[in-house]
């Protein structure tokens, strides 16, 4: 699978999962579900892994980076910003979120001395930007309150363990580890965490038998989780985790496009300009320079 097409897929799939996490709420509690899904992730994986023959064997540290995965890829960020939405918007959720382009560039800087090019932050800079101003009457409304701020230290903390996430499946791969073995274990370490977490919290593991909730459950597991994250984690392998996060700033947009059909979302005159910016800034990260020669035909160009 080519790189733009892993890209694109990633930013569909997530960008559809707001809708699906929303038929979650309700009889099982948040944790619970969470739990669920990664489970439910982790064994499709492990078949899949058995079925095709691929070894499931590594060593005890490797078992730990894998698990180290699972806490922070696939257990507390999810914890934090699900904790955070109770409070807060999911726009400025997304808006905070969108930091780990940020957060993404200075680790990976910081733990593998990738290179930071003007046309990277300038990139970034449209990208979040334009996020800014599709949420920005939500963020006008933000109460800065205790809940408030609470709320938003959550979606920063859980971002920043996201990011870090990004950077042991970044080790992982140039150590060796393959996406797929590391997804199946890391998410079965990560169920058994937020598992953990909600027996402590003294949660029922009860069970919606609901079509919706079934059928969600089922879209986030195989979808949102064994499908994007193997196709998101494999982009980052190939492109780096600086480039790949960027495909976080378009999620908001598919969603926003997804609740304008179903949920009879309007476009403030802010999304509309916005929505340019973060594409513009797309296009800046995502190519190399002679992207718009190439355009113009006079010279050939790699996306991505």
């Amino acid at each position: 699978m080519t790189n733009t097409l892993l890209y694109i897929s990633t930013v569909l799939i997530w960008g559809s999962t707001w809708l699906a996490i929303k038929f979650q709420l309700g009889i099982v509690s948040e944790e619970v579900s969470i739990a669920y899904r990664f489970a439910l992730a982790s064994v499709m994986l492990l078949v899949f892994c058995l079925v095709t023959r691929k070894s499931l064997r590594f060593d005890i540290r490797t078992h730990l980076w894998m698990a180290l995965l699972g806490l922070c890829l696939f257990s507390s960020n999810y914890l934090l910003m699900y904790m955070a939405t109770g409070h807060i918007s999911t726009g400025l959720v997304s808006v905070g979120f969108c930091s780990m382009v940020v957060m993404n560039i200075i680790l990976s800087r910081l733990f593998f001395k990738s290179e930071i090019g003007l046309r990277m932050i300038i990139g970034a800079s449209f990208g979040m930007g334009g996020t800014l101003m599709v949420f920005w009457p939500e963020i006008q409304t933000f109460d800065m309150t205790d809940v408030g701020f609470y709320s938003m230290c959550l979606v920063l903390v859980g971002t920043l363990l996201a990011s870090c996430g990004n950077m042991v499946s970044s080790r992982n791969q140039r150590n060796g580890v393959p996406v797929m073995q590391a997804n199946a274990w890391g998410m079965a370490y990560g169920a058994v965490f937020i598992g953990l977490f909600a027996l402590v919290r003294g949660h029922e593991f009860n069970f919606d038998p609901s079509p919706l909730y079934v059928g969600s459950l089922l879209y986030l597991a195989l979808f949102g989780s064994v499908i994007a994250f193997g196709c998101y984690l494999t982009l980052l392998g190939n492109i780096g985790p600086e480039k790949a996060v960027y495909s976080i700033v378009l999620f908001p947009l598919v969603a926003l496009s997804l609740s304008t059909v179903y949920e009879g979302y309007h476009w403030p005159v802010e999304a509309v300009v916005g929505v340019p910016l973060v594409l513009f800034g797309n296009v800046l990260v995502l190519t190399k320079p002679g992207m718009v020669r190439r355009f113009m035909g006079r010279r050939a160009y790699k996306p991505l």
